[in-house]
């Protein structure tokens, strides 16, 4: 029988969470179009943010790619395939930690450059700082999770987590499937969870967009400098007089 903290933490706590991002975004795009921005610190630094950055997106792409994969592909697909537990939990393990390494270190990268280059860190406001917090939490759990993992004789997650997010899916949420996994998955899906909760709340929000309009907008036009355009004359200067 589930407790009531079992039932909060996986039958309603995942709602709520959906529900903050979703009315999150909403607010935001309704109240703070200005704000929705990562707010780019390049101009102060950039030697460190193109290392960086690109380290921890490629990493974090690779991230929700797996577990993408791991919790909505069931096992019996795999398996119908020729594709074994066995199989498909090594390439798991190989993927998962080098995806996490990448954007764990990226994300320390990019901690390390915003403490130490003194404009960037006085540009960074209570509110990056608590997104820090929740960032380094989830992708710390998650790469801790499955170094453990790798460590042990090896935790199928696919037979009791895996089924309990589909379940939510169609709001019947199976409860009792996560009460008895490991402490470091339960750990690691709470602070997922409340990432998701804070994040239309930060700059993290501009993960939600594209910039699908600049592929479609006209191009800048700017004035020739031709003389066969302009003529032979020399451009005339604001302070100088007019013969017109």
């Amino acid at each position: 029988m589930p407790s009531p903290a079992d039932i909060f933490l996986w039958g309603a706590l995942p709602y709520a969470a959906v529900a903050l991002l979703v009315t999150g975004l909403i607010w935001r795009w309704r109240y703070d179009k200005f704000g929705w921005t990562t707010r780019s610190s390049e101009l102060y630094e950039s030697r460190l943010l193109r290392l960086g950055s690109p380290i921890f997106h490629v990493g974090l792409l690779f991230v929700l790619a797996g577990h993408l994969i791991g919790l909505f592909v069931p096992q019996g697909w795999t398996d119908a395939i020729g594709f074994d537990e066995n199989d498909y939990h090594t390439m798991a393990l190989w993927v998962g930690i080098t995806a996490g390494v990448l954007t764990f270190g990226g994300l320390m990268l990019l901690i390390w450059r915003r403490r130490t280059t003194g404009p960037v860190f006085l540009a960074t406001t209570v509110n990056d700082k608590i997104m820090y917090i929740f960032l380094v939490g989830a992708l710390g759990l998650g790469l801790s999770t499955t170094l453990i993992n790798a460590s042990g004789p090896g935790y199928n997650y696919r037979t009791d987590i895996a089924p309990w997010v589909r379940s939510l899916f169609v709001f019947q949420p199976e409860v009792s499937l996560m009460a008895n996994t490991p402490v470091e998955y339960r750990l690691h899906a709470v602070s997922g969870l409340l990432l998701f909760a804070i994040l239309p709340f930060t700059r993290l929000v501009h993960s939600f967009t594209a910039p699908v309009p600049y592929l479609f907008r006209p191009y800048i036009v700017y004035r020739a400098r031709d003389p066969q355009v302009i003529g032979t004359t020399a451009p005339r200067r604001g302070w100088e007089r007019s013969d017109i």
